[in-house]
């Protein structure tokens, strides 16, 4: 198989690479994650996906890889986007948001051909439901310190699983890499999966 460069330091889209066998260096982009205007999350994970990509191969200064894999993850209630908690008190705040309803997940990955000098980007919308959260279990969840670097303040393969009565959509999309998806993606852009 050919490698892939995952444009990402995301330890569980690392994980996900290991579990399918895709032999991937990592290159993290390092692009901001701010956006500009009024757009859905799933412009903007779409649109960060792609500047992920695009960012790993203006830093190959023309050398143009086989592949790169680029991906972006959006928490969304009532139309605005939860990023990462900028504190503990941002976090807290956004767990009170979450807690006892539902929300969408919305991963978006890109897929650089470079045989084809062609990007493929696609995206998934999953929904998740919180229970209703006592002030006890927020303070419980913050002290694990999880909430840290997490969109939304939590990471559902961890200790929010805790809190999480239902999911609609890819498990594996909420952590960060929806599998099935980029299986058909690699496969319909010829990819050798063998």
């Amino acid at each position: 198989m050919e490698p892939i460069i995952l444009a990402s330091g995301s330890l569980r889209r690392q994980e996900y690479f290991r579990l399918m066998g895709l032999p991937f260096s990592i290159m993290p982009s390092n692009i901001s994650e701010c956006y500009t205007g009024k757009k859905n999350p799933q412009q903007i994970t779409k649109e960060l996906a792609s500047r992920k990509v695009n960012r790993i191969l203006e830093q190959l200064q023309g050398r143009s890889p086989p592949w790169i894999c680029g991906a972006d993850t959006a928490i969304a209630l009532d139309g605005a986007i939860l990023g990462k908690p900028a504190s503990r008190e941002d976090a807290a705040s956004m767990l009170g948001k979450l807690q006892g309803r539902d929300h969408e997940v919305v991963t978006s990955v890109a897929l650089y051909n470079g045989r084809e000098k062609t990007t493929d980007c696609r995206c998934v919308a999953s929904t998740v439901t919180f229970a209703p959260l006592s002030p006890d279990d927020v303070e419980w969840y913050l002290n694990t310190g999880e909430w840290q670097e997490a969109a939304g303040a939590y990471k559902i393969q961890g200790l929010a699983s805790c809190f999480i009565t239902g999911i609609k959509g890819s498990y594996s999309g909420i952590v960060g890499l929806p599998l099935r998806e980029f299986y058909v993606m690699l496969r319909d852009n010829g990819y050798p999966y063998t």
